[in-house]
């Protein structure tokens, strides 16, 4: 299977770092339109909404995911639309619907990123339950399951603890089943995957972290006789030299916005000791890494297209099949990724099938 690329899509304002260094990254329609188009021709496979229903870590304004999906799906051709929800805020039958549609749209290009839920600011703004962290992805299991019911079955007949379906009917089907993604790292999270998911989506980290996390979560899913696949997450910064692409991320961190990132710290932390673990996604992440919300520079996706081509290759090596990636200029840095490191990767992908045939 060659590696899939896809592109966080900055439907929230502020750019995918949480720093004052300037950016040339917009948020509204036209720039995501722009940049869709531009993903699609230089590459790239996905583009991944953000669900975002209220400010946080400086995101001020925010264009909701399947709304923007949709809008998207009509002046784009080949990339599949990734759009984030979050049960609790959403019905499942209703997702069902819109994703559906999105996909007639689309002519078969819709999917799906089920969010279980870390920012208690947003449920209790909206004036809906804040479950236990546990019980919020047994919420999202329910979800799927409902899902994949919907676009799959005649009728839906669901009962389950916080969900309940009477029989109801789905048309038009999409036309081929929307790929559910998921993220998390708790254990119950990573249950979650192997019962449910098509692909487990890792926030960044360090080779060897990453094989630990994949080997779980595909032992956990042949236990229950599945296979998934698994997307890293990563700050892309490619420049002419090593030393120009540090630098870069050296102006990042040092133009941080500390208020910003000390706030998303305490949101997550508290959305962590929830867990029975009494860690969660972000457990190990120090101030410079949650300066990219995704600990996007922990993957090590900076240097030289080559540099960035070989570690994106050692990742493949450990079992990813896609690389989400960000980037700081958005209009510029995503078509020199599909002209310089795409084919790289590539070329590194055929070398390396040729070896293993040998």
């Amino acid at each position: 299977m060659s590696l899939k690329f896809a592109y966080w899509v900055p439907n929230v304002s502020g750019g995918l770092v949480i720093s004052k260094v300037p950016q040339r990254t917009g948020w509204s329609f036209e720039d995501n339109a722009r940049y869709a188009r531009i993903a699609e021709e230089a590459g790239f496979e996905f583009a991944l909404l953000q669900t975002r229903f209220m400010a946080s870590y400086g995101a001020e304004n925010q264009l909701e995911a399947i709304s923007l999906a949709s809008a998207l799906a009509a002046v784009t051709q080949k990339i599949k639309l990734i759009a984030a929800v979050l049960p609790g805020l959403w019905h499942p039958g209703t997702v069902a619907k819109m994703i559906s549609t999105i996909d007639q749209i689309s002519h078969g290009r819709a999917a799906v990123n089920i969010v279980s839920g870390w920012f208690k600011g947003e449920f209790h703004g909206y004036g809906e339950p804040w479950l236990d962290h546990d019980e919020r992805y047994r919420r999202s299991e329910e979800f799927i399951r409902i899902l994949k019911e919907f676009w799959s079955k005649e009728e839906t007949h669901f009962r389950g603890d916080f969900y309940r379906i009477n029989g109801a009917p789905l048309k038009p089907k999409p036309i081929s089943i929307p790929p559910v993604f998921q993220g998390g790292n708790s254990s119950a999270a990573r249950q979650m995957a192997s019962k449910v998911s098509d692909w487990y989506f890792m926030n960044g980290n360090t080779i060897d972290a990453f094989k630990a996390q994949i080997d779980e979560v595909k032992t956990l899913a042949a236990a229950n006789n599945r296979k998934l696949n698994f997307g890293a997450n990563a700050f892309v910064i490619v420049r002419e030299t090593e030393e120009e692409a540090r630098q870069v991320l050296r102006d990042i961190i040092h133009a941080a916005d500390p208020e910003a990132v000390e706030g998303f710290r305490s949101q997550v932390r508290f959305a962590g000791k929830a867990s029975p673990e009494r860690e969660g996604m972000w457990a190990n992440s120090n101030f410079e890494d949650l300066v990219q919300y995704n600990d996007g520079f922990k993957t090590g996706l900076i240097g030289t297209a080559e540099q960035v081509a070989d570690r994106i290759i050692e990742l493949k090596k450990i079992g990813v099949n896609l690389i989400l990636t960000g980037f700081l200029h958005y209009d510029e840095e995503i078509k020199a990724f599909g002209e310089k490191v795409i084919p790289l990767v590539r070329e590194k992908e055929a070398a390396l099938t040729s070896v293993i045939a040998k």
